[in-house]
């Protein structure tokens, strides 16, 4: 066994590389454990690795509101102006200290979600929260806590490293200001060595200043991703430095193996570099080292190396195989720092005539842009969350995401790593002055060794930078390019223009992707042959779930796949796309409906109808025109419901998507008549309401192949309550999302139900979040009550740290209640402070 501490060797894998975070992420372990993932390759085959910790650093923080305006609401911060006059001199960050009136909360936390709505059309965008320098009372927050350091880590570094808050960030150590951040999505790290009393407390405090927005969409407010406390030796590799290349040639692969070793002590040091490959079951199936140099004190080394790989387990959407670098750093035979990067071999290639290939073979890119939040939780989504959301999407045979309009979230990128979705990465801000090119360069560097990325996206819509100021643009652009390609040669940049690409921006791109307008991309692709071309940005179809008149008066949309003004229906856009083999596929708008920007109403909505599914992840009917034509399966989907009450009489449009050849429509078992299916297309009739029951029958070569009904339900009668998993982790962070639904006496879905329901909960765990995907419902989101909205409402449970049982029960007045127990399972805990 390895000298070093369980502790040490479980955190040996922390990233410095894209898609090295994977060891980070709270993955459900035992039956949900993905092959290949850092977990299941060090119990297959544990390593004794330098003594590098990163600790999870979420637990036990205190929160309390500041003020934007006035200090004496704010700590006292800002009162006069010697507040950073004397090193040392912040008393909220020293022991003594009273936070006893503070809240206790664990991170990731988004306070903006927990706000009330206002009408206020200034933050219509932001989805109607009270944020902003008109809000100061809830737009600053103050996060606090204590924390121990060994006596023995004396003499290594010690890091502070936030994945993301929003947006402007003071952080003070033990009485000391240590640094500011102004960047609501990329990561910002602090060496606090200097600072730390070893051997006994230490206070950390966070100001967090939300005033001010990095977008125009719902971006939350907090310290809304995970924060780490790393902790290595001086001399250590350097922060996403160590990457992987791979080159594919026969039944083999080349791997470029680099990595910067960093000096940070007071002596020159002579070090060395090894890697050691490993496949999914955690066998080394290759090994490298690179000579030994001297590297000088506060200095740094490049290092590289060269390995194959026979026989390499290609990553794909149906087979993301990924293998593991172990790359250490030593002296004289012995470890100084070690880490884990993981990656994937494939090749990724744009044609200009023939669309897009992976592995060599023709793969449209059937894709969804999507904003990070999620209904409940609002920009604070446990791990386990971004796995569920990939997993929705797949469903409907999505096989691409673009991370829009911002660096993702490590969790994120890591659920498309190990599930097989590939990404189009986006930074937030197009510009190459030394904040964007910052940004840029830390999303490149810290995502390189990720598979699942097949484009980095310098931007999006920057119409200013495509028309009057093209020059301007033009020049920004190709600096933001030549910086990819430094960092990473073996991806292409694009960007999301919605214009004629004719100028600006569009000349550096490698590939160029068009923003809705169908009009442009034919005689762009007939003037420049040789140019890549693919759909940016596509669709804004809008709908309500579950909804089947457009009604401004509720403001509510038909669901019957309507396109705003700019946009493309569903159909149209896929039809323009999957049918010309020179287009790679493109990014329909958006998966999953998203807070904020509300379209195609204001007030009361307050959050996007763009999405394919609701911000639960609840389908809406165009998801199955999706599932038709991007699934492999067969698809029969009939809509609407069939609960018309006071309708009786009126003609009602009926429509199927379905990839079957044909389709015959019954109402009270009379045929209504057979239709042949469309190409990309689908069928439809309208049907003179009369309760009862309507039937698809869908046919195959001339046979009955599938068959969906729809009934006319009695009045909600009961409660039920289904879980995506029945066993979670218990270690505070894994949850359950449950879905709820109202029934009528027969056990049918009632699709028209609105019954608010109140949850209990109890046991080993708690409620963090509720929803119902309703764009205009106003509720709130962390109570333990919700409506629900067309049949549908959604709670998500999260685990504390002692197995068990989390009991929930759901009632409503006149309706039978529902329970349900989620065990929670004992693991090995992340190590945490």
């Amino acid at each position: 066994m390895s000298p070093f501490s369980r502790r040490d060797l479980l955190c040996s894998g922390f990233a410095l590389s894209a898609s090295s975070i994977m060891p980070r992420v709270s993955w459900a372990r035992g039956a949900d454990l993905p092959a290949g993932s850092p977990e299941a390759i060090s119990a297959a085959a544990p390593l004794a690795v330098a003594p590098r910790e990163q600790l999870l650093f979420d637990f036990g923080w205190k929160f309390t509101f500041g003020n934007g305006n006035d200090p004496s609401k704010d700590l006292g911060f800002g009162y006069g102006q010697s507040d950073f006059a004397k090193t040392g001199d912040f008393k909220f960050a020293k022991a003594g200290f009273d936070d006893s009136a503070w809240r206790s909360l664990n991170l990731p936390h988004d306070w903006a979600v927990e706000l009330p709505f206002v009408w206020d059309e200034e933050q219509k965008s932001h989805g109607y929260k009270p944020l902003g320098r008109r809000y100061p009372d809830t737009s600053v927050g103050w996060y606090r806590r204590e924390f121990d350091i060994a006596a023995s880590d004396q003499g290594r570094r010690i890091w502070i490293e936030f994945d993301g808050a929003f947006r402007d960030v003071f952080v003070f150590v033990n009485g000391c200001y240590i640094g500011r951040n102004d960047n609501g999505y990329a990561p910002f790290s602090f060496d606090l060595s200097d600072f730390l009393h070893y051997g006994g407390k230490n206070y950390i405090v966070a100001r967090v200043d939300a005033a001010f927005g990095d977008g125009w969409f719902y971006e939350g407010a907090g310290i809304y991703r995970h924060v780490w406390l790393n902790t290595m030796d001086p001399l250590h590799l350097g922060k996403w430095e160590s990457f992987v290349r791979t080159t594919i040639s026969g039944d083999s692969a080349a791997l470029a193996l680099n990595t910067i070793v960093q000096n940070q002590g007071a002596q020159p040091e002579n070090a060395s570099v090894s890697w050691k490959i490993l496949d999914a079951t955690g066998n080394t199936v290759a090994t490298a080292d690179a000579p030994a140099q001297q590297v000088a004190a506060d200095g740094s080394a490049a290092f590289s190396a060269g390995a194959r790989l026979a026989h390499p387990a290609l990553w794909s959407p149906d087979e993301p195989n990924l293998y593991t670098a172990i790359v250490t750093v030593s002296t004289n035979g012995t470890a100084r720092d070690a880490e884990r990067v993981t990656f994937g071999v494939r090749e990724a290639r744009f044609d200009a005539q023939k669309g897009f290939f992976l592995n060599g073979e023709s793969l449209k890119i059937q894709g969804t842009c999507n904003h990070q939040d999620h209904a409940g939780v609002g920009a604070a989504l446990p791990d386990r969350l971004q796995a569920f959301r990939v997993g929705v999407l797949q469903q409907m045979g999505c096989n691409a995401v673009r991370t829009s309009h911002n660096m993702p979230t490590p969790e994120w990128v890591d659920a498309c790593d190990r599930m097989g979705m590939m990404m189009m990465c986006e930074t937030r801000q197009m510009s190459s002055n030394p904040s964007g090119m910052a940004q840029l360069e830390v999303m490149v560097k810290r995502y390189r060794n990720s598979p699942s990325i097949i484009i980095w996206s310098i931007g999006n819509e920057e119409f200013l930078l495509q028309t009057p100021m093209a020059e301007q643009g033009a020049k920004i652009a190709a600096a933001m390019v030549r910086k990819c390609h430094e960092l990473d040669p073996t991806r292409v940049v694009s960007a999301a223009v919605n214009g004629n690409n004719k100028q600006g921006v569009s000349d550096a791109l490698d590939i160029i992707g068009f923003n809705y307008n169908l009009q442009f991309p034919d005689a762009y692709h007939q003037a420049h042959p040789t140019r890549a071309l693919f759909g940016s940005e596509t669709s804004s179809a809008i709908g309500t779930r579950g909804e089947y008149t457009t009604d401004p008066l509720r403001n509510i949309v038909s669901a019957y796949d309507v396109p705003v003004q700019w946009g493309e229906s569903a159909e149209s856009w896929w039809t323009f796309y999957g049918t010309r083999q020179w287009e790679a596929g493109g990014f329909a708008w958006t998966g999953f409906d998203y807070r904020g920007e509300p379209t195609p109403y204001g007030w009361p909505s307050i959050s996007s109808q763009f999405g394919i599914v609701d911000t639960c992840g609840f389908p809406k009917d165009d998801f199955f025109y999706y599932k038709a034509w991007w699934g492999r399966d067969p698809v029969l989907h009939l809509f609407p419901h069939w609960n018309f009450e006071g309708q009786e009489g009126d003609e009602i449009s009926v429509w199927v998507y379905s990839n079957l050849d044909e389709v015959e429509l019954l109402v009270n078992g009379k045929s209504v008549g057979r239709q042949k299916v469309p190409h990309l297309g689908h069928v439809e009739w309208k049907v003179r309401y009369e309760p009862g029951a309507m039937e698809a029958h869908g046919y195959r070569n001339g046979k009955l192949a599938l068959t969906d009904k729809r009934e006319t339900t009695g009045p909600a009668a009961t409660i039920r309550l289904t879980a995506d998993r029945t066993e979670i982790n218990a270690d505070g962070e894994d949850v359950a999302v449950l879905t709820v639904e109202a029934l009528d006496k027969d056990g049918r879905l009632v699709p028209t139900a609105d019954n608010l329901i109140h949850f209990k909960v109890s046991g080993e765990g708690a409620l963090i979040g509720v929803g119902n995907g309703n764009p205009n419902c106003q509720e709130s989101d962390k109570k333990p009550m919700r409506s629900l909205f067309n049949g549908l409402a959604q709670v998500i449970l999260q685990s504390n740290k002692t197995s068990g049982t989390i009991q929930i029960t759901a009632q409503s007045h006149g309706l039978a209640p529902a329970q349900l127990g989620i065990t929670t399972k004992q693991v090995e805990l992340r190590p945490s402070v």
